[in-house]
């Protein structure tokens, strides 16, 4: 089986400065902010929702496609996906456009300053469902916003099931807008945060919006994660992790977990063990593809966190 992951490819420049932005920013003068910090630590990080998640459904051995749009500067992200094994046949360069890039500013206590420059990602409406053959499996998550409009609709009209994950595009959209979104996908995805945001704009929760599809799946951090359907639900553990380091992707790596699952046909039970042990392998690591296992090692620690098999 094969997915096609719409969304997003993006470089994040990350900087860290050695104190407190409380230190430096006064409340009383916010209206004539001008303000420098030195950052000492910077580094650069390939990124974005759609690479983020097909590299994690590589690591897992998944065929997942991205489809998104980039610029004139790709050509190190590119390098980086072959040398992963990540396919980009669907991903689009754009002339006289950047790719998407985030710079984040972190401080002593992990507070961030961010700018987005989306770039590219703005044309994501360019690539189409259809020049995508073969595929089984979609997702929708935050790309340009009539790039996941008319995503959604070419996923429904042609028939392929999809998961529709809006992440930090779901300011975007209104109620109509997400309503719209819901009665196309299969599935629907959202952070607990997102959750709420989704009830009230569109007066429906998980429990509701579970007997209009086949499943939503609401992440809570730590305290793990729920799968509503119209029968029960499914309330998944978070898996241990070694290290809290970065938390940055890792509800990237937990999609791509589900999306694993459902290629391969496992219940939610399993599903939600292996989407919950991607996110804690993540956040071990510092940034969003700079992990690694085999598959071997990724069935160890699943029988290690569950008690269970997964093959």
């Amino acid at each position: 089986m094969s997915a096609l992951i719409c969304g997003s490819i993006a470089y994040d420049t990350i900087m860290v400065f050695h104190d407190r932005f409380r230190h430096h920013i006064l409340p009383e003068q916010v209206h004539i902010l001008n303000v420098s910090f030195l950052v000492p630590d910077l580094r650069r990080e390939f990124g974005g929702c759609a690479g983020n998640i097909a590299y994690n459904l590589a690591l897992l051995g998944g065929a997942g496609r991205p489809m998104a749009t980039v610029g004139d500067d790709f050509g190190p992200y590119a390098a980086w996906m072959d040398r992963c094994g990540v396919a980009r046949d669907h991903v689009r360069v754009v002339p006289g456009t950047y790719t998407a890039q985030a710079y984040i500013t972190t401080d002593q206590d992990d507070n961030q300053i961010t700018a987005f420059h989306p770039g590219a990602m703005n044309h994501a409406h360019v690539n189409r469902v259809d020049e995508a053959p073969g595929v089984s499996i979609g997702l929708v998550s935050p790309d340009g916003r009539q790039g996941m409009i008319e995503h959604a609709e070419q996923f429904a009209a042609a028939g392929i099931p999809f998961m529709f994950d809006p992440g930090q595009g779901m300011p975007m959209f209104d109620g109509p807008a997400l309503e719209r979104f819901a009665s196309q996908a299969t599935w629907l995805a959202f952070n607990d945060y997102e959750a709420k945001l989704m009830a009230e704009r569109t007066g429906k929760g998980p429990e509701a919006l579970a007997q209009q599809v086949a499943a939503v799946i609401v992440t809570r951090g730590a305290e793990g994660s729920l799968i509503f359907t119209r029968e029960r639900v499914f309330r998944i553990p978070a898996a241990p992790a070694g290290a809290v380091t970065d938390p940055t992707g890792c509800g990237d790596a937990y999609r791509a977990g589900l999306l694993y699952g459902l290629m391969n046909g496992l219940d939610w039970e399993l599903t939600g063990r292996v989407a919950a042990l991607m996110g804690a392998m993540k956040v071990e690591c510092a940034g969003t593809q700079n992990h690694r296992f085999s598959r071997a090692e990724f069935a160890a620690r699943f029988r290690e966190a569950f008690g269970l098999d997964l093959d």
